[in-house]
């Protein structure tokens, strides 16, 4: 049996550098008269591999096109249709190949799900970039998925003759990661907060980065969690399993949801009423506790970093209010500050202008 991941564990952002410089690769050797080498992402279910190629296709303006060959039942889904023609037998491509050049990614979804006799019928695929009855165009680069063989899933085992066609790697959970995809596809705050709150959340068999986002969604229409308390507890258990319902619970029932928001600090009109006050109180009845506090400095440098616009005067105002107060302990201070004015949002690097943050960096080099 194969080892349980095979390559490095990676997170997600780790796994797109690590595409980009694959594919600049495969493109020198096909211009140079060699072959491409396609790449597979191995991990656990729900962990986001497939979203990530089509995340990562999508803004680098790739075409594309995926197949789950578990769904595979004849070598003809494949290889494509036999027909006669002057007098001898061709092949018609399946209507899932490509015709268009690239770039482009062909997804080879779940790859080792599929029979025996589809695998051994993909190898020539995985070598060539092409079957006998067809090639993907130019430009065209292969990327597969693929659960680990280690006894929890119904998976075909993949020979080393397979297995070395391809390059390897494996996606592991990063809450980072994950909290800025979260940002930039609109998940409901609240939910975020609960996952900044939650950093070492146990996954498990159904508690599955996917399934919290199933499970987050479904919330959207929900305005007040407590009020409606009963309903997110029944939507929680259809999606998750009994431990991260609990916390869930938890998290609503001390109203750790109504936790000031990134949002709300930049938007702020009166700092001191709408943020300082609410989050002294906060503080206060957590006996000092100052891990909220760390969590949200986290969420606040993930939102701003997330943010393709520049913020305004304002939000400027406003960050720096934040990082000044004396709630916040120095460290988290130091690295909001940091990852904050070394961004490649310019409009950030102004923060440095008020001297007493001046002063505090200076303090910290």
């Amino acid at each position: 049996m194969h080892p349980y991941l095979l390559g490095t564990k990676s997170t997600a952002n780790e796994i797109k550098d690590f595409m980009t410089y694959v594919f600049a690769t495969n493109e020198k050797a096909i211009e140079s008269g060699g072959t491409q080498t396609p790449i597979c992402i191995w991990g656990t279910h729900g962990i986001g591999k497939t979203a990530l190629v089509r995340d990562y296709a999508r803004k680098q303006g790739y075409r594309w096109a995926s197949i789950a060959p578990a769904q595979f039942e004849e070598m003809g889904d494949l290889l494509g249709m036999p027909s006669i023609s002057g007098g001898q037998t061709v092949f018609s491509p399946p209507d899932w190949v490509p015709r268009e050049e690239g770039p482009g990614i062909l997804l080879i979804d779940d790859v080792n799900r599929a029979d025996d006799r589809i695998l051994r019928g993909i190898m020539q695929l995985l070598q060539d970039a092409a079957l006998v009855s067809w090639q993907l165009p130019k430009g065209w680069q292969i990327v597969l998925t693929a659960n680990p063989d280690n006894g929890d899933y119904s998976v075909t085992p993949m020979d080393h003759a397979m297995l070395t066609r391809m390059m390897h790697i494996s996606m592991i959970y990063d809450r980072d990661s994950w909290m800025f995809w979260a940002e930039q596809n609109h998940i409901d705050t609240r939910c975020i907060s609960f996952m900044t709150l939650h950093p070492q959340l146990e996954f498990g068999a159904r508690t599955t980065p996917r399934s919290l986002v199933q499970f987050f969604r479904s919330l959207e229409n929900i305005k007040d969690f407590s009020e409606s308390i009963g309903l997110v507890q029944m939507l929680a258990h259809a999606c998750l399993d009994e431990t991260a319902v609990m916390d869930f619970i938890f998290f609503v029932q001390n109203k750790l949801d109504e936790i000031i928001t990134p949002e709300a600090i930049l938007h702020a009109k009166d700092f001191q009423k709408e943020v300082y006050e609410p989050l002294s109180r906060i503080i206060k009845k957590e006996t000092g506790d100052s891990s909220l506090l760390s969590n949200l400095c986290d969420r606040l440098k993930i939102h701003l970093l997330s943010k393709t616009t520049q913020a305004d005067q304002q939000a400027i105002k406003n960050i720096q209010a934040f990082v000044k107060m004396d709630l916040l302990p120095n460290d988290q201070r130091l690295l909001t500050l940091r990852a904050l004015i070394n961004s490649k949002n310019t409009a950030l690097k102004t923060i440095a202008n008020d001297p007493a943050i001046a002063s505090l960096l200076l303090e910290g080099m």
